[in-house]
């Protein structure tokens, strides 16, 4: 639970004072650009970073107060890739046991079971200078559960993955759901967070500018259905009255392209032909949590 929770570095207001809760067995997610806050939100959460102002509890402790035990109840994936590359991949898990202070013969059991769980078990013998970038990641994850935490903090998990490795990524996290494990995500895939996130918020320059289910949030600030012109500019100008007059919105993202927001895509696709403007390609799809925050923000969440 935070609440009016802020953090400065210097003169700089990275975070500014933000409202959120997060229930036990849920996967809450932390969405935005690069420089909203969310890792800085991240690092508090886990008690790498203390506030600068208000208040945060994690697993019911006080960070300001209780930040060793917080440290023993959460597991963390952070960002950057921060595995010991000379070492073997088992031996990474079984080191990051005596951080814990936890008994050896759990430690080699508990490794065992995560190297099965995350799928690196034939390779648990290897170095991790040998892996693929998604193994490294598959093998964070594995070193971030190895002390059965009640909380696993994930600041972007599967940056850099191909679509096969990020699908096991995320069939391993709902399976950390279904166990009971609380998730807090941080990440630019608009997917993943569809797909794992129970509740979220999005933020941007250091404020949360929207709450909900991922449903909701679409529900409340965007039209169902999303019709995306591309042309030349002169013929985007002259679209863009049509699309204004018979739209719900309209957002212009480029030079070329425009988007336009609608209950009946059907019906203004057939207004736009009947104009005779010039379109090189239209584009139909569902609305999602990017034109969310492309509404509320007026740019995409990946720039």
């Amino acid at each position: 639970m935070a609440r009016g929770l802020k953090k400065s570095y210097g003169g700089f207001e990275a975070v500014k004072g933000v409202d959120f809760r997060v229930s036990g067995g849920e996967c809450f997610g932390f969405l935005g650009p690069n420089g909203a806050g969310k890792t800085t939100t991240m690092k508090m959460i886990y008690a790498a970073v203390i506030p600068t102002d208000g208040e945060l509890s994690v697993a019911g402790l006080d960070v300001y107060h209780h930040e060793r035990e917080i440290k023993r109840r959460i597991g963390v994936v952070p960002q950057e890739n921060n595995l010991d590359d000379e070492l073997k991949v088992e031996e990474n898990l079984l080191i990051y046991g005596r951080y814990y202070d936890l008994p050896r013969k759990l430690v080699l059991r508990r490794a065992e079971e995560l190297l099965d769980f995350m799928q690196l078990s034939e390779r648990a013998e290897a170095t991790v200078e040998q892996l693929s970038g998604g193994m490294k990641r598959r093998l964070l994850i594995a070193r971030a559960l190895l002390n059965d935490p009640e909380i696993v903090v994930l600041d972007e998990p599967t940056t850099g993955l191909d679509p096969q490795a990020r699908h096991l990524v995320w069939d391993r996290l709902r399976e950390l759901t279904e166990e009971g494990k609380t998730l807090l995500l941080t990440t630019h895939y608009m997917e993943e967070a569809a797909r794992l996130c129970d509740r979220l918020v999005i933020m941007e320059g250091g404020l949360i500018i929207a709450e909900g289910t991922p449903r909701a949030l679409v529900e409340e600030h965007v039209s169902p259905q999303v019709l995306e012109f591309r042309t030349d500019h002169r013929s985007l100008d002259a679209l863009v009255p049509i699309l204004e007059a018979a739209s719900d919105a309209v957002e212009r993202t480029g030079d070329e392209s425009i988007l336009a927001y609608t209950e009946d895509a059907d019906a203004l696709l057939e207004r736009v032909r009947g104009s005779g403007t010039r379109i090189e390609n239209t584009v139909y799809r569902q609305a999602g949590l990017e034109d969310v925050f492309l509404r509320l923000t007026g740019r995409r969440l990946i720039e």
